[in-house]
């Protein structure tokens, strides 16, 4: 729908939002959880937390293009300091909270960053780790208060806050000037991607880049104020950043924090959302704890689900064809709806108008399941460099195992290595102090994504992998790995699936388990064990998923084909260095870690 006001910075959105949806209005900008308590803040309010902040930090000497950094989890805080920092003119650096001490040295130091904002204690104590290597390093502020230590210049956010309030009596329009003074080509914030390997690369994105992508979203989606948005993902992500927050706050929509990733499925029932940007794991995981709660029911409840998902589907593609709904199988819908599809619904809150899915692939069963019970899954595509989204599934035209078609302004074309290339005004300036990244990356103004890609027939986009995942068999032939490992995590055994081939005769795989499902199946069978250890070892279960990997790859070509695999007792996870912030797998570190695990599979098959 159409922009709610034109902007061209963050801070003139900031001021134009707050105004508008302010002046005593009762409409909660944000919601956030404590003491099993949801607590609004008006737009009102924050506009003042904001400018008592920003007033703060000018006292400290905060100025026009000066670097801040924010490491904290998704709190109405984090929104704060983010508005405030831009507000002065000055760039702010996010960080992952779960980055370690010596990513943090590097980041601030690479950054240049004069000041950094942490939540907690946990955080304090990394920053004061590496304190004394930070060399542009003049303060940190805990945003709990509790938190604070007595070491030099830690400062809590609420002393800020009242430095702030003192320094308005004698500077009473500072900070609105100061947002005023903003040009929409100036630096907004320097994004550290993740990476799989080596040292992070410091995107640098100005107000123009993610405004134009927050504009374009617009054009795309009907947002409005009624709209709700749940936020879990990571707001130092530029997809949560941009899709969750800025757009969500663009048409003074309100956004609730979600207590933890955990805590998501309560938190939805709680806040009923009508927008949620989400990565297809949550899906994954919503689709598996379906799977097992439907297993676990009768016979005739288990046939009447079953039913109504087919049927379900069957009027998704009625109503594609564009030819009238023949009555009866509209009639059998509204029946489906009514003994299953109301109850998923309510899971969600039962306002849920569609989720976006951004991060990674996401399956094309998983869009279709969900969309037979009524519930929409918008996948789009993009990275950090590009602001983030370069293309985009529409709420009236989508369809699933592509990522859309290119968003307004965005230009998309396929080199001939298949590689997707982009250009447009949300293509980022380059990396901090790397020019030889950025030349490798940006060529003749258009983006190199380092994803592979086609356009089919209709103009949809579809990602075939990531360009450095190919990979090519001792015997020649070229493996995309990622659609064969989202075809397995279909099967209701299997939580995480990597694939391993590269310059060998077969492929291979490691398998992260359900362990929950594992535990149903063992039970139901009566299957002796004392803990998961034993149970993935066991002959019983190996054989089980030797039975799912024959059901589910029937439809490969031979070269395709999993011919060993192995088992793990423990999933990859982010803390484990396995996963990225973004949930993608990091695969060097995997075939590093269990090396000796790959080695045996191929040398057993090779004796």
């Amino acid at each position: 729908m159409p922009l709610y006001k034109e902007f061209k910075t963050i801070p003139q959105l900031f001021n134009i939002i707050t105004k508008d949806f302010g002046k005593g209005k009762t409409k909660p900008a944000l919601q956030y959880k404590i003491n099993e308590k949801w607590i609004n803040i008006s737009f009102d309010q924050l506009y003042d937390e904001t400018e008592s902040f920003a007033l703060g930090l000018a006292s400290l000497g905060v100025k026009r293009e000066d670097k801040v950094a924010i490491i904290a989890e998704n709190r109405p805080e984090w929104v704060y300091s983010d508005m405030a920092i831009l507000g002065l003119g000055a760039i702010d650096v996010p960080l992952y909270p779960i980055s370690t001490s010596e990513t943090i040295e590097f980041i601030l130091n690479n950054s240049e960053s004069i000041g950094v904002v942490v939540s907690n204690k946990f955080q304090l104590n990394k920053i004061l780790k590496v304190r004394n290597a930070c060399r542009y390093l003049k303060f940190i502020i805990v945003m709990n208060s509790g938190d604070k230590s007595d070491d030099k210049d830690v400062y809590s956010f609420e002393e800020i806050q009242s430095k702030g309030r003192e320094y308005k009596k004698a500077n009473p329009n500072f900070f609105v000037e100061s947002t005023k003074l903003c040009n929409e080509n100036q630096l907004c914030t320097i994004i550290y991607t993740s990476g799989t390997t080596g040292e992070p690369k410091g995107v640098l994105l100005t107000h123009k880049n993610i405004a134009s992508n927050i504009k374009a979203a617009h054009e795309i989606f009907s947002i409005d104020e009624n709209d709700t948005f749940l936020s879990f993902l990571p707001l130092c992500h530029i997809f949560e950043r941009m899709a969750g927050y800025y757009t969500a706050f663009s048409c003074g929509g309100t956004i609730a924090y979600a207590e933890s990733i955990e805590k998501v499925a309560n938190n939805m029932v709680e806040i009923k959302p009508t927008i949620m940007t989400a990565v297809p794991r949550l899906f994954e995981r919503m689709y598996s704890k379906i799977k097992r709660n439907v297993e676990s029911q009768s016979e005739k409840k288990q046939k009447i689900f079953n039913w109504a998902i087919e049927i379900g589907k069957e009027y998704q593609l009625a109503k594609k064809s564009g030819q009238p709904m023949p009555i009866f199988l509209s009639l059998k819908r509204k029946l489906a709806d009514k003994l299953v599809f109301a109850k998923l619904k309510e899971k969600t809150g039962g306002k849920l108008r569609f989720f976006i899915s951004g991060g990674a692939a996401l399956a094309r069963e998983y869009g279709i399941f969900f969309e037979s019970a009524g519930i929409l899954i918008i996948e789009g595509y993009g990275l950090t460099e590009s602001s983030p989204v370069i293309s985009a599934n529409r709420v009236n035209d989508y369809k699933f195992g592509t990522v859309g078609k290119p968003l307004p302004g965005v230009e998309v074309k396929i080199a001939k290595d298949g590689e997707i290339l982009a250009y447009g005004p949300n293509i980022m300036q380059g990396y901090y102090k790397n020019k030889k990244e950025t030349d490798e990356s940006i060529k003749d103004g258009w983006l190199h994504t380092g994803d592979i890609g086609v356009f089919d027939a209709e103009g949809f986009l579809i990602i075939t992998d990531r360009k450095k995942h190919l990979f090519k068999t001792s015997g020649g032939k070229y493996i995309a790995p990622t659609p064969i490992e989202n075809m397995f995590l279909a099967s209701k055994y299997i939580d995480q699936f990597v694939l391993i081939g590269d310059r060998r005769m077969f492929l291979s795989a490691l398998i992260v388990p359900d362990y929950e499902a594992l535990k149903e199946y063992a039970d139901a069978n009566r299957i002796q064990y004392k803990d998961v250890d034993e149970l993935v070892n066991m002959k019983q279960i190996y054989e089980l998923l030797e039975d799912e990997l024959d059901l589910f790859q029937k439809k490969l070509a031979a070269f395709e084909k999993i011919r060993k695999f192995a088992i793990l007792d423990k999933p990859f996870t982010i803390e484990g260095g396995e996963l990225t912030p973004s949930l993608k797998v990091k695969r060097k570190v995997v075939e590093e870690r269990y090396k000796e695990l790959i080695e045996g599979m191929y040398n057993s098959l090779e004796a």
